[in-house]
């Protein structure tokens, strides 16, 4: 079985997460630029990006990662340990279950299609 570990963390957290990850072995990853807001609401840090209403969203990275059932304590604490600061804002870890995997190359799946 595999996991998909979804981590929404600071942007300047990264250069220090992307450490952490490579010492754990982990070098597959998707990253994307995205925007939002929690309990800080947007406001404490000023943003380029407002709807229309003129509500403030703060960047963020969001990180896909999929693993092994066995690997996702240690990403996770990784991932903990890399971006835990202990203030709001600090992000969210999601771990969902993934069905299934196949690499479109060579139509391998499962484990396979992880490497």
């Amino acid at each position: 079985m595999m996991k998909e570990v979804i981590a929404i963390i600071r942007t300047g957290k990264w250069p220090e997460t992307l450490m952490k990850l490579e010492e754990i072995g982990v070098s597959g990853f998707t990253r994307h630029r995205v925007y939002g807001r929690g309990k800080q609401r947007g406001l404490r840090y000023s943003s380029d990006i407002e709807d229309e209403r003129g509500i403030s969203f703060l960047p963020k990275w969001l990180v896909t990662i999929v693993v092994e059932d066995s690997k996702v304590d240690e990403l996770v604490a990784v991932l903990l340990k890399a971006n835990q600061t202990g203030d709001i804002g600090d992000g969210k870890i999601f771990i969902c279950p993934i069905a299934e995997v196949v690499r479109i190359r060579t139509n391998e799946s499962e484990e396979y299609a992880l490497n």
